[in-house]
């Protein structure tokens, strides 16, 4: 798909979203600055509706649904983020919301979900997958399926908050982008190819979920089971059929990040900044701050969630690297 197509539904998604997403701050750090080198500058979509930037995605999907598929309801699968968006958006719009839900998802996402509305149908990863039961209740109740991160109006939600980056800072050389399925990152992309296409665009996953730096470098899709990562919005088993092409194309590079930079970025977030973000959110810091992105100029990062959990930041904070 060309760019102007994209650009078209991503500013079609941000008058949807106007009014009823938050226009998320941007906060930079003379500490952060110094540490790395660079001008940076976070998005941080920890403070967006439902506490992370899936709301974006999840409302523009189900308010561009046919008035057929609003009555019978939908369905995804998502370990909390995405949860909470589309059980949100779908109380808002007057639409059923089912989530299938993985039984050690973070408590505190659950009982979000949950109280926004959503039904939750729990399933256990080490016997069953959550696309095989959500594409079950697609069949047998009729359920229209919104998919966390490989759905055209998702992609375009999530490229809402670049557009916003660049409307409040003008001039960015690299953004980096937290990655898990691609949503955020396609989205991020190509808001940034269609209006400043000087500006670098860099993907970042934790190394034991790599499969999205494996697939970028190879040309090839790679995938992985649970990844035992504290950044368990980047747990998803691979990139998707339409995400996949976009980040080959559109993004400039991936990194790696250890457990260690991850839980370090955490903390600085919350000592330095007073900032509460969850581990997946902290990938683009962790990775200025370790050096496995070399910063230089003006550096804008997707701050993308901070939906933590008591007892991972506790562990956290104690030098364990904590379940999440």
């Amino acid at each position: 798909m060309e760019i102007e197509w994209w650009l078209a539904r991503i500013r079609a998604a941000e008058r949807t979203l106007r009014g009823v997403a938050n226009v998320t701050p941007v906060f930079m750090s003379r500490t952060l600055d110094a540490l790395t080198g660079a001008d940076v500058f976070l998005k941080c979509e920890s403070f967006q509706r439902t506490g992370a930037f899936k709301f974006r995605g999840a409302y523009n999907a189900l308010s561009n649904l046919a008035d057929a598929d609003r009555r019978r309801g939908v369905v995804t699968h998502s370990s909390g983020n995405h949860a909470q968006a589309l059980a949100l958006a779908g109380r808002l719009l007057g639409i059923r919301a089912v989530i299938v839900m993985p039984v050690d998802a973070p408590k505190a996402k659950r009982a979000a979900t949950e109280a926004y509305g959503g039904e939750v149908v729990e399933y256990d990863p080490k016997v069953a997958t959550r696309e095989d039961l959500s594409a079950a209740l697609v069949k047998e109740k009729g359920y229209r399926l919104v998919h966390p991160y490989d759905d055209p109006d998702v992609i375009a939600g999530q490229g809402t908050a670049a557009l916003e980056l660049f409307d409040e800072v003008h001039r960015l050389d690299a953004v980096l982008a937290p990655c898990g399925g691609g949503g955020l990152l396609s989205g991020t992309a190509l808001a940034c190819r269609a209006g400043w296409r000087e500006c670098r665009v860099i993907g970042v996953e934790p190394e034991l979920a790599a499969d999205a730096t494996r697939s970028f470098r190879t040309g090839r899709l790679h995938t992985v089971k649970n990844p035992p990562t504290i950044a368990d919005g980047t747990r998803t088993p691979s990139l998707g059929k339409q995400t996949f092409p976009l980040v080959r194309e559109h993004v400039s590079d991936m990194v790696t990040v250890s457990e260690e930079a991850i839980a370090g970025a955490v903390r600085f977030l919350f000592e330095r900044m007073k900032l509460v973000v969850e581990p997946s959110g902290a990938l683009g810091v962790a990775a200025l701050l370790s050096g496995a992105f070399p910063a230089a100029g003006r550096i804008g990062v997707i701050v993308s969630g901070g939906n933590l959990d008591h007892r991972v930041l506790a562990a956290l904070f104690s030098g364990e690297r904590g379940a999440t």
